[in-house]
């Protein structure tokens, strides 16, 4: 079960929120991909999006299982009307439409029901009038649901799109960033040593053709702090250039192996939003 998933931490007595999205959902936690690393046994707040047009489950859980950009979390303080909305999420991706009756109960004039007979004759005119009420109300909400099933499903397609390209350049590019013997550094902790930080210039060409999403950025940190190399990971050309724009003028507190200055490899999420 996939759906659109916030994960907020706070670190440093700052909140930080992260996106991400669900690989598998139940009563207890989720399995998720989230556009940041973890730590486990830590707390975050998680706001999961089961409807694409409702508020979104909101509940505290516990960090389980990280590796890389997957991590498992478990449910803390879920409500009994969570988990009933759950349930009610993964049965609705599986129901089926329901068939009706045309028979009538037949009751005697003592309220005692005495048989059932099918329905052979024809309805007066204001049986009919409120059936056919009925029928068109039935036809809009199907009209209704139809549009809305479109609408999530190019929005699901857009968004998943934008995560298979992010997984697949994380995945070229951990050969190339072994085969260099840079030490690899968690987002998070480098976190923690940025001294400078400028944010990336939303482009007015992006801002017209409405482009938004997650960019991930490789980058090489080097022994003084400085950047020196940024790759973008995925996304469109305009957004990757406007984040590695930014990335170039960050600057870190040097990490130390040892008591020592080396050069580390991270990767960093930069995200556009209107």
């Amino acid at each position: 079960m996939q759906a659109a998933l916030d994960v907020t931490v706070l670190r440093s007595g700052i909140p930080d929120t992260v996106p991400g999205r669900t690989m598998n959902v139940c009563e207890r936690g989720i399995a998720a991909m989230v556009a940041g690393e973890l730590i486990p046994g830590e707390s975050v707040g998680v706001e999961l999006q089961l409807f694409p047009f409702t508020e979104p489950l909101r509940t505290r859980a516990t960090v389980r299982y990280q590796d890389h950009l997957r991590c498992g979390l478990e449910f803390v303080s879920i409500s009994a009307e969570q988990r009933a909305e759950i349930r009610d999420w993964a049965k609705g991706t599986k129901a089926e439409p329901e068939t009706g009756s045309a028979s009538t109960v037949v009751v005697a004039p003592d309220r005692k029901e005495v048989g059932v007979v099918k329905d052979k004759s024809a309805p007066d005119r204001n049986q009919s009038r409120s059936r056919r009420k009925k029928r068109r109300r039935g036809l809009w909400w199907l009209v209704a649901f139809a549009l809305i099933v479109i609408a999530g499903a190019v929005f699901w397609w857009k968004w998943n799109r934008g995560w298979e390209e992010l997984e697949s350049g994380l995945r070229n590019s951990e050969p190339a960033s072994a085969d260099k013997g840079r030490v690899q550094v968690p987002p998070e902790v480098m976190q923690k040593l940025l001294v400078h930080r400028v944010e990336p210039v939303y482009p007015p060409e992006a801002r017209k053709q409405n482009l938004q999403g997650i960019i991930a950025v490789a980058m090489v940190v080097a022994k003084d702090g400085s950047v020196t190399s940024t790759k973008p990971l995925n996304g469109p050309d305009v957004l990757a250039n406007a984040a590695t724009d930014a990335l170039r003028w960050w600057r870190f507190e040097p990490y130390r192996v040892n008591g020592e200055p080396a050069e580390v490899e991270t990767t960093v999420a930069v995200e556009f939003k209107k």
